[in-house]
C-alpha cells in the first residue's frame, strides 16, 4: 500500500495555478536504446490535474523486427507476432496523451522512442510538454541513494511487482507522482517542465524482421545490438581552462572535460552538441584529466568504464546529465 508523506490536496491551502491540468503517466519497453530501436509495449496512465488515476491503457506492438533483449522485457516474437503494429494503436495512444503533460521516468527517452513511432506512422503525438520523475525528485531534494525507478517507488512506500513490464512500471510510478506532485504543490515548487518536440519526418535504416535472425551481439543472436557507431567529427577547440573534476551536488563548469559511454537516448551528437554550447570540452577518450564520464550502463566493461573506476573519475547518467546542462557555472575569469 503505498504511503503518501504529503500533504492531502484537500488540505493545501491553494494549490498552484500554473500547474498543469492533466498528466499521463508513460512507461514504455523498447526493443533496445538506439534511434533505430521500436516500441513493443506501452502503458499510460491518466491523472487529474492534482495526480489521481482517471484511467489507465496498455497494449502489446509488433515492432516488426526482433524484440531485442527479451532476458528484460520478457515479450518474444511469438508473443508479439499477433500484436498490433504501432500505426494500429496510434489514435487510441493519441487519445490518452491529448492535452496532457506526458510524465515519464528519463521522460526524454521515451518522449523520443514515441516521437520516432509515430514520425514512422506519418503522425504527430499530441504531446507539448514532458515532465521527467529524476529531475522532479531532484528538485524536491528527495534522500534518494539513486534515480532509478525501484528507488523512487521505495522512498514513497510503493511495491513493485513486474519491473521492465510497461503497465506496473507505469502504475509504480503513477504511485510514486502523487506523493511527489503534492510535495512540489504544497511548496510551491516549479515543476520541471519541458518542451517536447515532435519529429515532423522519419526515414529507417534496415533492421531485421521479427522472426528473423540477425548477427549476434554479446552471445545474442538476435537483432539488440549497439549503433554506437558514428564517423567523427571535429570540433573547436574549448576556449576555456579544464577546472577539475566534477563533484557530486555541485555544477558542472565550464572547460570541464566529458567523455561519453555506450548508447544514448538522445542523439549522440545531439547531446555533444549541446555540451560543446554549454562551454564544455567533449573528449573522445577518457584519462586522468577527464572530469566526467556520462553513461546509462556503468556496469559495462568498456574501455572508457574501466578507466573511470581506475581513475576515480565521476560518473551520471544521462538524464543526471541533462539536467546538470541546465546550470552550468561560467568559467573563472583567467
Amino acid at each position: 500500500m503505498l504511503e503518501d508523506r504529503t500533504p492531502e490536496a484537500s488540505s493545501l491551502t491553494a494549490w498552484p495555478a500554473a500547474y498543469p491540468q492533466g498528466y499521463a503517466v508513460v512507461d514504455v519497453e523498447t526493443t533496445g536504446l538506439a534511434r533505430d530501436d521500436r516500441i513493443i509495449s506501452a502503458a499510460v496512465y491518466r491523472l487529474d490535474a492534482q495526480g489521481e488515476v482517471e484511467d489507465h491503457w496498455y497494449t502489446l506492438v509488433n515492432p516488426e523486427r526482433d524484440p531485442g533483449p527479451v532476458w528484460i522485457h520478457g515479450l518474444t516474437s511469438d508473443v508479439l507476432e499477433s500484436a498490433p503494429l504501432f500505426q494500429d494503436v496510434a489514435e487510441e495512444f493519441s487519445a490518452r496523451l491529448d492535452g496532457r503533460v506526458l510524465v515519464a521516468h528519463n521522460a526524454v527517452f521515451d518522449w523520443q522512442m514515441i516521437a520516432r513511432e509515430y514520425a514512422r506512422a506519418e503522425r504527430e503525438a499530441p504531446v507539448r510538454q514532458r515532465l521527467c520523475t529524476i529531475a522532479l525528485s531532484k528538485e524536491l531534494a528527495l534522500p534518494l541513494p539513486n534515480h532509478k525507478l525501484e528507488s523512487l517507488a521505495a522512498h514513497f512506500g510503493v511495491v513493485q511487482q513486474r519491473a521492465h513490464h510497461a503497465l506496473d512500471d507505469a502504475r509504480v510510478l503513477a504511485e510514486a507522482f502523487r506523493p511527489s506532485l503534492r510535495a512540489a504543490a504544497a511548496g510551491s515548487v516549479r515543476l520541471p517542465l519541458q518542451e517536447c518536440r515532435p519529429l515532423t519526418e522519419w526515414r529507417d535504416t534496415a533492421a531485421p524482421r521479427i522472426g528473423q535472425q540477425a548477427g549476434g551481439y554479446g552471445g545474442y543472436s538476435g537483432g539488440y545490438r549497439p549503433t554506437s557507431w558514428r564517423p567523427s567529427r571535429k570540433r573547436p577547440a574549448c576556449p576555456y581552462p579544464n577546472p577539475g573534476r566534477y563533484e557530486d551536488g555541485k555544477r558542472l563548469k565550464q572547460g570541464m572535460r566529458v567523455a561519453f559511454s555506450g548508447d544514448t537516448s538522445i542523439e549522440r551528437d545531439l547531446l555533444e552538441d549541446r555540451a560543446v554550447e554549454a562551454g564544455l570540452h567533449v573528449a573522445t577518450s577518457l584519462s586522468r584529466l577527464t572530469s566526467l564520464l556520462v553513461t546509462n550502463d556503468p556496469d559495462s566493461g568498456t574501455s572508457k568504464v574501466v578507466k573511470a573506476r581506475q581513475f576515480g573519475t565521476p560518473v551520471v547518467d544521462e538524464a543526471a546529465f541533462g539536467q546538470l546542462l541546465r546550470d552550468v557555472e561560467p568559467a573563472s575569469e583567467q
